[in-house]
This record gives C-alpha cells, structure tokens and sequence, in this order.
C-alpha cells in the first residue's frame, strides 16, 4: 500500500493550509490513518489521528487548531492547519494502518508517505 502526501508549502505565520494523503494498492480496508511531523533536530511525533469511524486524536500543541478528517471511499486523509505557528515547521508525514489483499489471502499493514514540507514564517 502506497501513500502519495500533497500540500506543504511556506506560510505566513496565522496562516492555513490543508494537506491530503491518499493511499493506494490492494486495501481492503483502512483501520487509523494519521498525520505525524519531525521538525529539525528532534524526534517524529503524533499530530493527529482518526479512525475509520471518525474518531480523533489531537497532539496538545495542535488541539483547536488543526482539524483531521477522512473520506473513506477515496482513502484520502486531510489535515486541516490553521492559526499556523513558526514552531509547526516540520516535515509532515502520513500514516496509514489496516488490512491489504494478498495473492491468496489478506494482510494487514502499515504505510508511511513520503513527508510533505511544511515552512511557517513571516
């Protein structure tokens, strides 16, 4: 299963922008998807989850700011940043995590995009 990520880019600080992940490959189904992000120098960390039924998960640092959101039917997920900060300067990547036809059989799965930039500065 592969994840194509889109919609980094440089932002204003206060700034917004939505980044899609969509995944691809034998799924059938797709358990959590998720969107992390390693800024320089530290360690890659949870942004935001949601599950297929929509629950979600926020990082304290984002809660308020940033929304996520799926569509089940295109194995797409988005994440919604607003308010945008200097200290949201990270590489953003996805997270995918379900079950995969095989040739025979079914397997599940973990997938990584390929990290998107995001840049917030004046």
């Amino acid at each position: 299963v592969q994840l194509q990520a889109c919609g980094g880019g440089l932002v204003q600080p206060g700034g917004s922008l939505r980044l899609s992940c969509a995944a691809s490959g034998s799924i059938l189904s797709i358990s959590t998807m998720g969107w992390y992000r390693q800024a320089p120098g530290k360690q890659r960390e949870v942004v935001a989850s949601i599950g297929r039924g929509g629950n979600t998960n926020f990082a304290d640092a984002v809660k308020g700011r940033f929304t996520i959101s799926r569509d089940n039917a295109k194995n797409t997920v988005y994440l919604q940043m607003n308010s945008l900060k200097p200290e949201d300067t990270a590489v953003y990547y996805c997270n995918a995590g379900g079950t995969m036809f095989t040739d025979w059989d079914t397997s599940s799965f973990e997938s990584w995009g390929q990290g998107t930039q995001l840049t917030v500065s004046s």
